[in-house]
């Protein structure tokens, strides 16, 4: 069920508006440490790296605004790029890029909104929240703030990560967010290739466990007439000098409607719902 602010585009805006006092008072009287130290000095120990393709694939829509969208996550990637996380700080994604507005020279871009795409300023840059998503998730860094779209929008193409495990944003009040509560300093690293949109998270020193992300239980299932993709997405623990698995932690599972036509990609099994 869609929520009553999107019944009505007045009722839309008023709500954003309201949101958006709420994050904005929120931030005042905070007593958070949020992290916004640069440090241009590379942290010597590169803990997880990661790229994603800039430029993909996605059926009817126009290619200018990928081509936006790249210049919006330059933009972005500039003001996070080389920050320092240190113990007790809380990583804002708003925080530290701002309001993306087209008079800060954020073009627009694609965005997707009720599982509608939309043309906003600044709209892909979830995909640079869903790089440092990922990335966290294989660090001991704790997940504060994140949402994720509450559909499956466009096939994959060239996958390499388990489906569900981005972090979509909207400024202000759909933040991505992680707080390091451990006693070691990280430090957040994201630049652009011709290609692809690159991160690393560093560290000062070598940690004592390495963190993997699985997927579990993928499946497309036909509930009621509409399909859905579901997964369970899972940590390992390992300990970095035994190589012996600690712990596997469940992190989240995905239930989610499909919007593009499943029955037309070869190799895809539907399984209906009990």
């Amino acid at each position: 069920m869609k929520p009553v602010s999107s019944m009505h585009p007045l009722l839309y805006r008023l709500s954003v508006f309201l949101h958006k006092i709420q994050r904005r008072l929120s931030w005042f009287f905070s007593e958070v440490d949020f992290a916004s130290t640069i440090s241009h000095e590379l942290s010597p120990v590169i803990i997880v790296s990661h790229k994603s393709l800039l430029m993909r694939k996605l059926a009817g829509t126009d290619a200018d605004l990928q081509t936006n969208k790249v210049a919006s996550l330059r933009i972005a990637a500039a003001l996070i790029d080389s920050v320092l996380v240190k113990p007790g700080e809380v990583f804002s994604f708003w925080k530290l890029v701002g309001k993306p507005s087209a008079s800060r020279g954020f073009p627009p871009g694609l965005q997707l909104s009720f599982g509608n795409l939309t043309s906003m300023a600044g709209g892909g840059l979830c995909q640079l929240t869903n790089l440092l998503h990922w990335m966290v998730l294989q660090t001991p860094l704790l997940v504060t703030e994140r949402h994720r779209h509450a559909t499956d929008p466009f096939p994959d193409y060239k996958r390499k990560v388990p489906f569900g495990t981005g972090a979509t944003v909207f400024y202000n009040y759909l933040d991505f967010a992680f707080r390091n509560e451990t006693s070691s300093t990280f430090q957040i690293k994201v630049w652009l290739e011709r290609e692809h949109l690159c991160g690393e998270i560093r560290c000062e020193k070598n940690l004592p466990f390495s963190y993997s992300v699985i997927q579990k239980k993928h499946r497309f299932v036909r509930e009621n007439g509409i399909i859905y993709r579901e997964n369970e997405v899972w940590c390992r623990e390992t300990d970095a000098e035994s190589l012996t698995t600690v712990s596997e932690t469940l992190l989240f599972t995905n239930h989610v409607e499909v919007l593009y036509d499943v029955t037309d990609i070869a190799g895809i099994e539907i399984f209906e719902a009990e």
